[in-house]
C-alpha cells in the first residue's frame, strides 16, 4: 500500500471545507492525550473562564497522574469525546511504578492512581491506549544491567508489561509496548551498540506478546509496538520481520511530515493505527500550513480507502485548528460522540488544495513575546503550586578556582586566574590562594550538601590542578586523587557529581602561548576532556565542556575585566568564542564515540543568558531578539540548531562594519563541515541565568569598539526592579520563565532536556545568616522554572542554586557573597554557616517543588521486633563479683591499655547525639508553655537562662539538616513536660505544645531519623514543684498521666523511650547540694527520698508501657544512668578495691542494682547508709526501705541499660566525717585525678578513654550483659573555643575506639552510641560558658546559626564507617626486603663507651655539660657507661647474636685528639677503634662509622666550638686521619650525626651539650652553617682523596619527624605542618641533597622576621654560590634517622626577641590515640615513616637512603618482655617494607636504635632504647636481650616477613644458637589428642582427629613465659571449610600475665567462603582469640599476623591454603581448665 506524503491521519472538517460526505467507519479510533502539565495547568486557569479551549498537546510536555482527578479535567475528557475523540493516549511510568523485578518494589500510590485514571477516561467515553514504555528505566535496572544493550533486560521489562496486564487488562483493550525503539535507541545515545540495543528491545515486545496472548488477553484487544514510517521502509529487515513474525496485532506507526511530497510504501497486510504525527522538521512558522495540506491527503486516504487506516492521531489538529463539527444536535443536546452517531463530515477541495488563511511567520523571540506581553503584573507574578517531575535534579554549584585554594598545594599549577589576581586586579588585591579551602574541605562541603538533600553537585574541575602544563604529559597525581575522593564522597552520600570541564581556569602556561586565540589549545582541551572522561566517568554521569563560555570570551578577552585581562573587542572576543565551540564539539564527539556506550552519561554546554524584555513594540522588540542572540544565540545556535552563528548576528556585524569600517569586527567563519560536526553536539541544554535587561534601540551611533554599539541595543534596567548587591543583577524572576520558553521554541524543542546550571543573587554584609532577600528571590525563580514546567510543557530537569557557599566571586574578590552558606574569610578555619536561604531551599528540595503545608507526607516508624525481657538476678556481692574488671585490666601497661583497635561496630548499630529540652528549645513561654524549675531558678538568681538558648523551638529544620548531614541513625531528645502539661496536669494540656512534638518526630522519620525520646530531663514544671516536686509522693501518678499522654499521642512513632535522664544527678544536686532547682540543701535524707519517689514513678511509667502500649507500638523503655568510672588508688589494696566498687554502687547502682537486679537498692549502700545511720544515732536508715511488692514491681523495668559517662576517678577507701549527713559522705571513698590525665573545660571532667571500656565491662559482669546503649557521652571546651575542636576529636576517637573494645574484644552487648551533644546548649549552672556541642552555636546572633565543627566531620566520618576499619595503608605487608639489605644497630661513642679520662683521653663537650649541675637527669654521666672501651668481646657477642651485618657506631673525636687538633694523636684511643672494627670484619659485620655524633672536644668548645668557622678545619683534619688510618677497613662513613639537634638543642636551647640557650635567634642558624660546610669538605676530601683507592661511602645523617597538619582540613594548619618539615629536615637536607642552599621556605621567613625586627638583613647566613655549588650534592647516600610522628599547627610568636620557634611559627601536639613510650616526645607513629620516606623520594629525587636509627624507649626498667619494642620494630619495619615494595623508594639499609640501653642525653639512664637490657647495678654490666631481640634476629635472618600463606619459611625454623631472655627457659612439651572423642576443637573449627594429623603441624618450641604461661608459635594449615562462611581475625599478639593483648596494624581479613579440609563449626570469638579442647582439656589461642590467603577476597579460592602463625596458651588461663600440660609434639595427631 502507499500513503501519500507520510501519511497523516484524523477525519475532522474544516469551518471552511464543504464538499463531498464522507461516511466513517463506526469504530475509528480518533486519538487525543497523552494528559500533560501544560494542558492540566491551562485548564485550571482557565476553569473560571468561558471559552473555548486549546486541548491540543504541546511538544515536550510530560505526562503524570493526578489522584482524585479534578472536575475540571472531568468535563475535559467529556468534552473531547463530544468533540469526536474515541481513545485516549495513557503514558505509564515502569520507573515509578515498578523500580525493579521484585513485586515488593512497586508503588502502591501511582498503581491506584492510574486505575483511577481509566476509569475516569471509561465514565467520559474514551478508551484508554495504554503505552508500557516511555523512555523510563528504573535506576534500579541501570545499575544492574545499564540500557538497551543489555539482553538482560528484556526479561525485567517482561516482567513489568505482565504486572501491568494482569493490573489493568480489564480497562484497557489496546496495548502499545514500545514508542519508536529508534527513537528510544537516539534519546539514550546507544550508539555503538545500536543493532543490539534494537534487537533487544524487539525481543522484550515479542517477550511481552507472547505472555499477552497466553492468557491474558481477549480476542477483541490488541497489541502492538509504535514503529518509525521510515524504519519499516528502510533496507534494514528487522522492523520488518516483528510483522512477518505476528508479533503485533496491528501496524502502529509514527509518521514524520517530510514537508515535501515523496512516496512511502509498507505492506498493507495488517491494519495501521498512525499513533503519533511529526512535524519536527517543519518549519516553525509554517506550520500550520503542513498541518491543514497534511489534513487534506489523510481526508482523501481514508475516503478512497486507499489503506486500512483504524486510527489516527489528532492532537497536532486540536491543537492548531478551528475545530466544529456538524452533527444532528448540539453539544447542548447530546452528549455522544459525532464518531459513534454517525455523522458526516464534509471535505471540500479547492484544486486538490485546502485554501485557508496564511498565518503569519514571527521569530521564536516575537512568539514568546507575544505569549506573555499582555499578562497583567498580577497574572504573571501568581505563586504556583505544584511539583517538578521525579528525578529532578536539585543540585548547588561551585568553581574550582572560587573555592578549592591550594593554589600551589600537591603540584598544581598556576592558572589565569591566580596570576591576574597576584598582579593585583581583584578588589582589595585579594587572592583565591585559599579561597573557602576546599581543596582540603571535601568532607565539610559534602557534609553541607547532605544537610541540603541536595542529590546534584556541580563542580569544576582544575585544569591546571589535573595537568599543571595544561599539557597531559606532566599529570599531577595529588589533583587526580583530590577529584577522585570527592567523587567518590559525593556518590557515598548519594549526590550526583555534574561536572564542568572549563569554568574559565586555563592553565597560564597556555595562556602564554596565546591561550583560546591559540587554535592548538583546542587539541589541548580534548585531551584533557579525554583523560577526565576515562578517569572519572565511570562515576561522573553528567559532563558540562564549558561554563558560560560568553563571559569567558566577552569579559575575559574583550573588556578584560576577567582573567586573563585581555582587551579586544573586535577580534579576540570572536576568535576565542569560535575555538571554543570547536573545543566543545571536539569534546562531545569524544564522549559520544569512546565513552557514551559504556558509561551511560551525558554531555552538554552550560549557556548564561539574561532575559531581554523590549522597552516597546518594534523596533524594541527586534533589538530585544538580538540581544539574545548576541549573548546566547553566539553559542547556542551553532551547537543546538545549524552549526553556524545566528543569521541576525553575523547580519548585524556586517551592517557594523559597513558603517564603521575603520574598526570592524572580526567574526570567524566555520566551514561546512564544522558546521556539521557542532550542529547537536549537546545531550541537554544547560541555561545559567541570574537578571534581565529591559531593550531598546536607539543607541550611540559612534563607531567605537562597544558591545551594545555592535549589537545596536542598548540594555538597560526599569526602575521597579529590586537591585543586589551586584550591579549587574537585578531580580526579574518571571523573566526566566520567558527565557525558557524561547529557549526551547528557538533551540531545544521536544527532544533536548534543559538544565537550569546557575541561578542566584547576591548579598554583601548586613544580616550574613538572615539572607531574606535570596531567601525569596530563590523561590521566585524556581517558582518560576515550576510554571515553565507545568503551564509551559517546557522540558525542565534540572534547577541549581549558585553556590553551596561564599566563595571568590572573580573580579569582586569576596566583597559578593552569592552562597547558601556563610563562609568566615577572616577565620582560618574557614568555617560554613548555613544561612536561612539553605533551610528554606532544603524545604523546596524536600517537597520538589512547593505544596500545600496541610499536604502529609506518609511517615514510616521503625518496629522494634524481638525485645528480650531481661533476666532477673541476685543481688550484689559487697564487693560485687564485678570487681574482677579491675583484676582483668588494671594492671595494664599503657600499651596493652591504649592500643588502638581497627574494626567495626555491628550492621544496624545506633549511632546517635543527644539534646534536652530545656538546653536547646527555647521558647519558655512562647505558645502556652509554662514555667518550669529552670526556667524560676535562672531567672530569679539573675543568671543566663534558657529563654532561647538554640531556639529550637523555632528551628526544626535547621536540626534536622545538622542530623542529616552527621548520618545519625537516632536523635535523643527529650520532651518538655510544662510545654505539653504547662502546669504538669493532664488538663492543662498545650495542643501547639503537642504540635511542635509531633512535627519533630515526623520530620526525623522523613528523614530516616529514629527518634529516642526522653520523658524527663530535669524541667519539671513549677507549678508541680511548687506543691513539694519529688518528694511529694503525688508525682508518681502525675507523671504517669504525662507519660501515658506522650505514649498515647507519639508512640505509634516513638519506639525508644526513656523515662529520666540522670536521676542521680538531680537527685543529689537539686535536694543534697542545691546547685540545681529546686535548690534545697538537705544532702542526708533528701536525695535518698526523692531517688525512692523517682524509682517507683520509674517502675509506674514502665508498666503503663508494658501493659497497655508495647504490644501494639512494638517499642522499648528504660531509664538513663550516668556513671564515671573509677580506678582503686592502690590495686593491692583490698580495702581500695572495696571502696571502688562502693561508689559504682552509690552512683551507678543506686538506680541500676533495684532496676535490674532485684528490685532493692545494693547490699554496700544499704550497709554504709545504715550503719552509718546508727553511728549517727538515728532510729532508722535514711535510706528508704521499698515493700516486697515494689520490689517485684520496680525490678526488671527496664529492656535496654541507657548509660551515660564522661570521665574517669581514682578512689580510696577514706573514712569520712559523722557530724555532716551525707549522700557524698555515707560512701567512705575519697576521689582524685591523675594529673598527668587530659584535662579539659570542666573543671571535674578529664578525658580517659580507657574508663569506659572498664565501666562497660563492669556493668556486662554486675548486670549479666544487658544490651547496652551509651546515651551520652562528650566533652566540654570553652566557649571561646574555635570549630577547630581537636581536643574534642581526640575525645570520640579514644572514647568510641574503647567501646569497640568493649563490644569486640569483651563481648559487652553494646548496641547504640550517642555523642553529647548535637550543638552547644545551655549548660545549666554553667551557662554557656560550657560547649559540648558538634556544632557551633552563636548565642550572641538572634538567628542563632549553627556551624559545623571540625569534630561534626570527625563523628560523621566514624558513622560513614561504622568504626574504625583498618585502612589499605595499615595493612601489614608480608614479603623480602632486597638481598644484600644491610641490617645494623647502633650506638655512639659518649653513650657506650665510658672511659672517659682513660688512655689519654681528652675531655669532650658532654663530659662537660654532664658534670655540670642540673643538666642531666638524676645527674647521670657517661663517665661508665656501657663500658664499652673494655667490652669489645661482649658487645661483638651481642651483634652476633643479633645476625646483623652491620653495626653503626661513632668515633669519640675526643678520643683521638684530645683537644681536637692534630698536635697530638692518642694512638690508644685509636687502637681501640682498629681493635674493634678488626673485630666486627672478621664477625663479617661491617662498620658503619660516624665521625661526628655530638661530642665534639671541650677545647675547640672553649674557642667557640661550632660557631667559630675554624672548627670546620680542625673537623676536616680530624676527618682526614680517620681516613688515612680506618679507611681501608671502613667502607661506610657518616660525617656528622642529626646536626639538627646539635644547632638547636645544643647552641639553640641549650638542652644538649655544649648547653648554649641564650642565642636562640642566632646561634643555630650559624652552627648549622659551620656544619653544612664541614660536611661538605669532608665529603670533598674523601671523594678527592680517598675513594679511588678505599672504595667507600661516605654521606651525613639527618634527622626529622613526619609533620602532620593538626587540622588536616585546614590549610593553615597544611602550611605549618609543610613549615615545621622543611625547618627540621629539610634544613639540612635541602643544601646537601637538592640545591646548596637552604629551602625558600626557611630562607624567606627568616627574612621576613628579621627585617620586621629592624635587622638590615636575614639572621640566616648565606652561602656563596661558590659554596653553594660545593655543598651540593655532597653525598652518596642519604643517612636518616626517624622515630615519630608529629601533629602541627600555626602559632603567631610576638616578633620581638630573635627565635628560631617564631621563625618557624609552628607549634606541635600528638594525637591521644597514638601509643606512647618511655619517651614524652616520642609517640608509636609507623604510617608517618613510609610518609617521610616518600617525602624524601618525591623531594630530593630518590636518592639511596640508609635508616641510621630508629627506635623506641621505655621509662626505667620494664622487664624483658618489650612487647613495646616489638610492635615498634615490626610495625616501623614493615612501614619501610612498603615504601621499597609498593613506593619504589630506594632504602639500602636499616638501623635500629639502639644496640643495648645506654646514656640516653639529659635524660641520662632513664630512658632506655636498647635492644639488650644493661643492669647499671650489676658493676659487670650485663647485656641481657630483651624479647625484641629474638623479634629482630628473625626479621634479619628472614630478610623480612615471610608470607604465611605460602607455608614454613626455612628462616623460621629453631636454631642451635638462639638469643634468649634469662627469664626465659625452653620447656619440652607434647600434645595428645583423645582419639575417642574423634574431633578436636581448634581455632573455632570441628576437626577430625585424621584431619588434624594432616592439616597442623608445629613452627616453633614451646616457650613458658613468667611461670603463668606457654607460649607457643604454630604454623597452622587448613584446607576445605565446608560449612557456613568464616571471618578470620588475624591480629599480631602477644602474651603477659597469663592474658592475651592486640597488637593494632594487622590487617583483619574477612574471607566469603574458603575452600579448606576442615569444616567450621563456629566463627573465632572477637579479639582474636577462640578456646579449644586438645584431650579433654581446654585451651585458648591467639591468632598473631594472620597472613592473608591468596584470593581470599575473591568468591572462591579454589584449592588454596591459609596459613596463621599464632600463639598458644596452655594451661593457667583465667576461666579455663589447669590441666597438666601436654608432652612435647611434633605434629598434631
Amino acid at each position: 500500500m502507499e500513503l501519500q506524503n507520510s501519511v497523516v491521519v484524523v477525519v475532522l472538517i474544516f469551518a471552511s471545507l464543504t464538499s463531498a460526505e464522507i461516511k466513517l467507519p463506526p469504530d475509528f479510533m480518533v486519538i487525543g492525550g497523552p494528559l500533560t502539565n501544560t494542558l492540566v495547568n491551562t485548564l485550571a486557569k482557565d476553569e473560571e473562564k468561558h471559552q473555548i479551549i486549546d486541548f491540543g498537546v504541546e511538544e515536550g510536555t510530560h505526562s503524570f497522574c493526578l489522584d482524585p482527578l479534578p472536575k475540571y479535567l472531568k468535563d475535559h475528557l467529556q468534552t473531547l469525546h463530544q468533540k469526536g475523540l474515541s481513545h485516549y493516549k495513557v503514558l505509564l511510568p515502569w520507573a515509578s511504578i515498578l523500580s525493579e523485578d521484585a513485586a515488593e518494589k512497586v508503588d502502591h500510590n501511582q498503581i491506584e492512581c492510574y486505575s483511577n485514571f481509566l476509569n475516569e477516561l471509561i465514565i467520559a467515553n474514551l478508551k484508554p491506549i495504554m503505552v508500557l514504555y516511555n523512555g523510563d528505566i528504573p535506576q534500579g535496572l541501570i545499575a544492574k544491567y545499564g540500557s538497551w544493550e543489555n539482553e538482560a533486560l528484556s526479561d525485567s521489562f517482561a516482567n513489568y508489561a505482565q504486572f501491568a496486564f494482569e493490573t489493568y487488562g480489564e480497562k484497557v483493550d489496546t496495548w502499545i509496548t514500545f514508542d519508536d525503539p529508534s527513537k528510544i535507541i537516539s534519546k539514550h545515545k546507544i550508539l555503538n551498540t545500536e543493532s543490539s540495543a534494537i534487537r533487544n528491545i524487539i525481543l522484550a515486545h515479542e517477550k511481552a506478546y507472547k505472555i499477552y496472548h497466553n492468557g491474558v488477553a481477549p480476542k477483541e484487544e490488541r497489541l502492538s509496538l509504535v514503529l518509525n514510517i521510515n524504519d519499516m521502509i528502510s533496507t534494514d529487515i528487522i522492523f520488518q520481520q516483528v510483522i512477518k513474525a505476528g508479533t503485533v496485532d496491528l501496524i502502529a506507526l509514527t509518521v514524520p511530515y517530510d514537508c515535501e511530497p515523496d512516496q512511502k510504501s509498507i505492506s498493507n497486510i495488517l491494519q495501521i493505527l498512525v499513533y503519533s504525527l511529526d512535524f519536527s522538521q517543519c518549519s516553525i512558522s509554517s506550520s500550520t500550513e503542513y498541518y491543514r495540506t497534511a489534513l487534506t491527503e489523510i481526508v482523501k486516504a481514508v475516503s478512497m480507502n486507499k489503506v486500512p487506516i483504524v486510527g489516527c492521531d489528532a492532537n497536532h489538529f486540536l491543537d492548531s485548528l478551528s475545530l466544529y463539527y456538524q452533527t444532528r444536535n448540539s453539544d447542548t443536546e447530546s452528549t455522544s460522540s459525532p464518531m459513534e452517531g454517525g455523522s458526516k463530515l464534509q471535505l471540500v477541495e479547492h484544486s486538490n488544495k485546502v485554501q485557508l488563511p496564511t498565518a503569519s511567520v514571527l521569530t521564536s523571540y516575537q512568539t514568546v513575546w507575544k505569549k506573555f506581553s499582555k499578562q497583567s503584573p498580577e497574572e504573571r507574578d501568581s505563586f504556583l503550586q505544584g511539583t517538578f517531575p521525579s528525578g529532578f535534579l536539585w543540585s548547588t554549584a561551585t568553581a574550582s578556582f572560587k573555592i578549592e585554594g591550594g593554589w600551589a598545594e600537591q603540584g598544581k599549577g598556576e592558572s589565569i586566574w591566580d596570576r591576574f589576581a597576584h598582579e593585583g586586579k581583584i578588589e582589595k588585591n585579594q587572592t583565591a590562594d585559599v579561597a573557602c579551602d576546599s581543596f582540603n574541605k571535601i568532607d565539610y562541603d559534602v557534609y553541607l550538601m547532605r544537610g541540603l538533600r541536595s542529590n546534584t553537585y556541580k563542580f569544576s574541575l582544575s585544569w591546571p590542578r589535573i595537568f599543571p602544563t595544561g599539557y597531559r604529559a606532566k599529570l599531577n597525581q595529588e589533583g587526580l586523587d583530590y577529584y577522585n575522593k570527592l567523587i567518590d564522597s559525593l556518590l557515598e552520600s548519594n549526590i550526583q557529581p555534574m561536572v564542568t570541564l572549563y569554568h574559565w581556569d586555563l592553565p597560564q602556561s597556555l595562556q602564554d602561548i596565546g591561550g583560546w586565540q591559540n587554535e592548538s589549545v583546542i587539541d589541548s582541551f580534548t585531551d584533557y576532556a579525554d583523560f577526565c572522561f576515562a578517569t572519572f566517568g565511570d562515576r561522573v554521569k553528567y559532563w558540562i565542556t564549558f561554563n558560560e563560555p560568553w563571559v569567558i570570551s566577552y569579559a575575559g578577552y574583550g573588556t578584560g575585566q576577567h582573567a586573563p585581562g585581555i582587551s579586544d573587542l573586535s577580534t579576540a572576543v570572536y576568535k576565542v568564542g569560535h575555538s571554543i565551540i570547536k573545543a566543545h564539539a571536539k569534546a562531545w564527539h569524544i564522549y559520544d564515540k569512546n565513552y557514551r556506550s559504556w558509561q551511560y552519561g551525558q554531555i552538554g554546554i552550560a549557556l548564561n543568558s539574561d532575559w531581554a524584555e523590549p522597552s516597546s513594540d518594534n523596533p524594541d522588540v527586534s533589538a530585544a531578539d538580538r540581544y539574545l542572540q548576541f549573548m546566547l544565540g553566539w553559542f547556542a545556535h551553532p551547537i543546538f540548531v545549524n552549526g553556524d552563528y545566528p543569521a541576525a548576528v553575523k547580519k548585524q556585524i556586517e551592517k557594523y562594519n559597513q558603517e564603521c569600517s575603520s574598526t570592524p569586527i572580526q567574526l570567524p567563519s566555520f566551514t561546512e563541515k564544522e558546521k556539521e560536526y557542532i550542529n547537536g553536539t549537546s545531550d541537554f541544554f544547560g541555561l545559567s541565568h541570574y537578571t534581565s535587561r529591559l531593550i531598546n534601540s536607539t543607541t550611540n551611533k559612534t563607531c567605537g569598539l562597544n558591545y551594545n554599539r555592535v549589537g545596536d541595543f542598548s540594555p538597560q534596567v526599569h526602575s521597579s526592579w529590586p537591585p543586589t548587591a551586584s550591579p549587574w543583577i537585578y531580580v526579574v524572576p518571571w523573566g526566566l520563565r520567558r527565557l525558557l520558553s524561547f529557549v526551547t521554541l528557538e533551540y531545544t524543542g521536544s527532544n533536548i532536556p534543559i538544565y537550569i546550571t546557575g541561578h542566584g543573587v547576591p548579598t554583601n554584609g548586613g544580616d550574613s545568616i538572615n539572607d531574606t532577600l535570596r531567601t525569596e528571590t530563590s523561590v521566585a525563580y524556581i517558582n518560576e522554572a515550576l510554571k515553565a514546567f507545568i503551564i509551559d510543557g517546557i522540558d525542565v530537569k534540572a534547577f541549581t542554586i549558585w553556590s553551596l557557599m561564599d566563595n571568590f566571586e572573580g573580579p569582586q574578590g569576596y566583597s559578593h557573597r552569592f552562597g547558601l552558606h556563610y563562609v568566615n574569610f577572616e577565620d582560618s578555619n574557614r568555617p560554613r554557616t548555613p544561612k536561612k536561604s539553605a533551610y528554606f531551599y532544603t524545604r523546596i528540595i524536600e517537597n520538589n517543588g512547593f505544596v500545600n503545608s496541610s499536604s502529609k507526607k506518609l511517615i514510616q516508624s521503625l518496629t522494634l521486633n524481638n525485645i528480650r525481657r531481661l533476666t532477673n538476678l541476685s543481688a550484689s556481692e559487697v564487693p560485687s563479683k564485678a570487681k574482677v574488671v579491675w583484676e582483668k585490666f588494671s594492671n595494664q601497661d599503657k600499651m596493652e591499655r591504649d592500643n588502638f583497635l581497627h574494626d567495626t561496630f555491628p550492621e544496624g548499630f545506633g549511632w546517635s547525639v543527644s539534646t534536652s529540652a530545656y538546653q536547646i528549645e527555647g521558647g519558655w513561654n512562647a505558645d502556652g508553655k509554662g514555667p518550669s524549675i529552670w526556667d524560676n531558678f535562672t531567672h530569679n538568681l539573675n543568671i543566663q537562662n534558657g529563654d532561647v538558648t538554640c531556639d529550637s523551638y523555632n528551628k526544626i529544620d535547621e536540626d534536622l539538616y545538622m542530623l542529616r548531614a552527621l548520618r545519625v541513625k537516632n536523635y535523643h531528645f527529650s520532651i518538655s513536660w510544662p510545654r505539653i502539661f504547662p502546669n504538669g496536669h493532664l488538663e492543662s494540656l498545650n495542643p501547639l505544645g503537642v504540635d511542635y512534638y509531633n512535627k519533630l518526630i515526623d520530620s526525623l522519620l522523613a528523614n530516616n531519623i529514629t527518634p529516642m525520646v526522653t520523658l524527663y530531663h530535669w524541667d519539671l514544671p513549677q507549678a508541680l514543684q511548687d506543691i513539694g516536686g519529688w518528694e511529694n509522693e503525688t508525682l508518681i501518678d502525675l507523671f504517669n498521666a504525662y507519660a501515658d499522654y506522650c505514649f498515647r499521642t507519639f508512640g505509634d512513632r516513638v519506639k525508644f523511650w526513656i523515662t529520666f535522664s540522670e536521676p542521680s544527678v538531680f537527685s543529689w544536686e537539686g535536694y543534697g547540694t542545691g546547685v540545681f532547682p529546686p535548690s534545697l540543701k538537705k544532702p542526708g535524707n533528701l536525695p535518698y527520698i526523692v531517688a525512692h519517689i523517682l524509682l517507683k514513678a520509674h517502675a509506674k511509667v514502665f508498666h503503663t508501657y508494658d501493659d497497655k502500649y508495647r504490644s501494639m507500638q512494638k517499642g522499648l523503655i528504660s531509664i538513663s544512668l550516668n556513671a564515671d568510672w573509677v580506678e582503686p588508688k592502690m590495686m593491692n589494696e583490698p580495702r581500695d578495691v572495696a571502696a571502688a566498687d562502693r561508689y559504682l554502687q552509690f552512683t551507678l547502682g543506686w538506680f541500676a542494682h533495684p532496676i535490674f537486679k532485684n528490685g532493692d537498692y545494693p547490699q554496700a549502700m544499704k550497709w554504709q547508709v545504715g550503719n552509718k545511720s546508727e553511728l549517727q544515732r538515728l532510729s532508722s536508715s535514711r535510706l528508704p526501705q521499698f515493700t516486697e511488692k515494689e520490689k517485684s514491681y520496680i525490678r526488671g523495668s527496664a529492656d535496654v541499660f541507657c548509660l551515660n559517662m564522661h570521665t574517669t576517678k581514682i578512689v580510696s577507701h577514706q573514712i569520712n566525717k559523722l557530724k555532716t549527713l551525707s549522700y557524698e559522705y555515707d560512701r567512705d571513698t575519697a576521689e582524685k585525678f591523675d594529673p598527668s590525665w587530659p584535662t579539659s573545660a570542666a573543671k571535674n571532667f578529664r578525658a580517659v578513654a580507657w574508663g569506659l571500656r572498664r565501666l562497660l565491662n563492669w556493668i556486662k559482669e554486675e548486670y549479666n550483659n544487658p544490651p547496652i546503649y551509651i546515651t551520652e557521652n562528650g566533652v566540654a571546651t570553652k566557649s571561646s573555643s574555635s570549630v577547630d575542636d581537636t581536643d574534642r576529636i581526640f575525645y570520640y576517637k579514644t572514647y568510641i575506639n574503647e567501646a569497640l573494645k568493649a563490644y569486640k574484644l569483651d563481648h559487652v552487648n553494646l548496641k547504640g552510641y550517642a555523642a553529647k551533644s548535637l550543638m552547644d546548649s545551655f549548660e545549666w549552672i554553667n551557662e554557656y560558658n560550657l560547649r559540648y556541642g558538634l556544632h557551633h552555636v552563636n548565642f550572641k546572633d538572634p538567628n542563632r546559626p549553627r556551624t559545623p565543627k571540625r569534630s561534626a566531620h570527625y563523628f560523621a566520618g566514624i558513622i560513614r564507617d561504622n568504626g574504625f576499619p583498618l585502612q589499605k595503608d595499615d595493612e601489614f605487608l608480608y614479603g623480602e626486603f632486597p638481598k644484600n639489605f644491610a641490617w645494623s644497630a647502633a650506638t655512639a661513642a659518649y653513650q657506650v663507651e665510658g672511659a672517659w679520662r682513660a688512655d689519654g683521653k681528652g675531655l669532650s663537650i658532654w663530659d662537660t655539660f654532664s658534670h655540670t649541675p642540673f643538666k642531666v637527669g638524676n645527674d647521670d654521666t657517661g663517665d661508665i657507661a656501657c663500658d664499652s672501651y673494655h667490652k669489645i668481646e661482649e658487645d661483638l657477642a651481642i651483634l652476633e647474636e643479633l645476625k646483623v651485618n652491620h653495626y653503626r657506631f661513632s668515633l669519640s673525636w675526643a678520643r683521638i685528639l684530645p683537644d681536637g687538633t692534630t698536635r697530638f694523636v692518642n694512638e690508644a684511643g685509636l687502637n681501640y677503634y682498629i681493635k674493634f672494627i678488626d673485630a666486627l670484619l672478621k664477625a663479617n659485620i661491617k662498620p658503619q662509622v660516624t665521625l661526628y655524633h655530638w661530642d665534639l672536644p671541650q677545647a675547640l668548645q672553649d674557642v667557640g666550638g661550632w660557631e667559630n668557622s675554624s672548627t670546620i678545619d680542625r673537623f676536616v683534619e680530624y676527618a682526614n686521619l680517620c681516613f688515612q688510618r680506618l679507611g681501608d677497613k671502613v667502607k661506610f662513613w657518616i660525617t656528622l650525626n642529626e646536626p639538627y639537634n646539635t644547632a638547636l638543642l645544643g647552641y639553640g636551647y641549650g638542652t644538649a651539650a655544649p648547653g648554649i640557650g641564650t642565642r636562640l635567634g642566632t646561634a643555630p642558624y650559624v652552627v648549622a652553617h659551620n656544619l653544612i660546610k664541614a660536611h661538605a669538605e669532608v665529603w670533598h676530601l674523601y671523594n678527592e682523596t680517598y675513594r679511588a683507592q678505599q672504595q667507600g661511602l661516605i654521606s651525613i645523617t639527618i634527622n626529622s619527624d613526619w609533620v602532620e597538619p593538626r587540622n588536616p582540613y585546614k590549610q593553615e594548619d597544611v602550611d605549618a605542618a609543610k613549615r615545621h618539615l622543611m625547618f627540621y629536615g629539610g634544613w639540612f637536607a635541602y643544601p646537601i641533597f637538592k640545591d646548596g642552599d637552604y629551602n625558600e621556605i626557611m630562607k624567606t621567613r627568616v627574612r621576613e622576621k628579621s627585617l620586621a625586627q629592624g635587622l638590615a638583613k636575614s639572621r640566616l647566613p648565606e652561602f656563596t654560590e661558590s659554596e653553594k655549588r660545593r655543598i651540593k650534592g655532597t653525598y652518596d647516600y642519604m643517612g636518616f634517622n626517624h622515630y615519630t610522628t608529629v601533629l602541627a599547627f600555626n602559632v603567631n610568636f610576638a616578633n620581638v626577641i630573635p627565635m628560631y620557634d617564631a621563625d618557624r611559627g609552628t607549634g606541635t601536639t600528638t594525637d591521644r590515640s597514638w601509643l606512647s613510650s618511655g619517651s614524652f616526645w616520642l609517640k608509636m607513629t609507623p604510617w608517618g615513616y613510609r610518609k617521610i620516606l616518600n617525602w624524601i623520594k618525591k623531594e630530593f629525587n630518590n636518592p639511596p637512603i640508609y635508616l641510621t636509627e630508629n627506635g623506641v624507649s621505655e621509662h626505667g626498667h620494664k622487664g624483658l618482655n618489650d612487647t613495646w619494642r616489638i610492635y615498634y620494630h615490626q610495625s616501623y619495619i614493615n612501614e619501610v617494607l612498603k615504601a621499597i615494595k609498593l613506593d619504589g623508594v630506594d632504602i639500602r639499609g636499616y638501623t635500629a636504635w639502639s644496640l643495648m640501653d645506654n646514656f640516653e642525653w639529659a635524660v641520662g639512664y632513664a630512658d632506655r632504647f636498647g635492644l639488650f637490657y644493661v643492669n647499671y647495678t650489676d658493676s659487670s654490666l650485663p647485656r641481657i636481650p630483651k624479647a625484641s631481640a629474638k623479634v629482630y634476629s628473625t626479621i634479619i635472618r628472614c630478610n623480612g616477613f615471610p608470607d604465611p600463606a605460602l607455608g614454613p619459611h626455612k628462616c623460621l625454623q629453631s636454631e642451635a644458637t638462639t638469643i634468649e631472655p634469662s627469664t626465659v627457659k625452653t620447656t619440652p612439651t607434647s600434645l595428645t589428642t583423645n582419639t575417642d572423642e574423634g574431633q578436636i576443637y581448634f581455632l573455632g573449627l570441628e576437626i577430625s582427629s585424621v584431619d588434624a594429623a594432616s592439616a597442623l603441624y608445629t613452627l616453633f618450641t614451646i616457650s613458658i613465659i613468667a611461670n603463668c604461661f606457654y607460649w607457643l608459635s604454630l604454623h597452622i594449615k587448613f584446607g576445605k571449610v565446608e560449612k557456613e562462611t568464616a571471618q578470620l581475625l588475624g591480629r599480631a599478639a602477644h602474651l603477659q600475665d597469663g592474658h592475651i593483648f592486640q597488637t593494632p596494624g594487622v590487617r583483619r581479613w574477612p574471607c566469603e567462603v574458603m575452600k579448606c579440609d576442615i569444616s567450621l563449626e563456629r566463627k573465632i570469638q572477637g579479639g582474636g582469640e577462640c578456646d579449644f579442647k586438645i584431650a579433654g582439656s581446654k585451651y585458648r589461642i591467639a591468632l598473631l599476623g594472620l597472613g592473608s590467603p591468596r584470593g581470599c577476597n575473591s568468591p572462591s579460592l579454589g584449592s588454596q591454603s591459609l596459613s596463621a602463625t599464632m600463639y598458644l596458651l596452655l594451661p593457667n588461663v583465667p576461666g579455663l581448665s589447669n590441666s597438666p600440660a601436654p608432652p612435647a609434639w611434633t605434629h598434631f595427631a
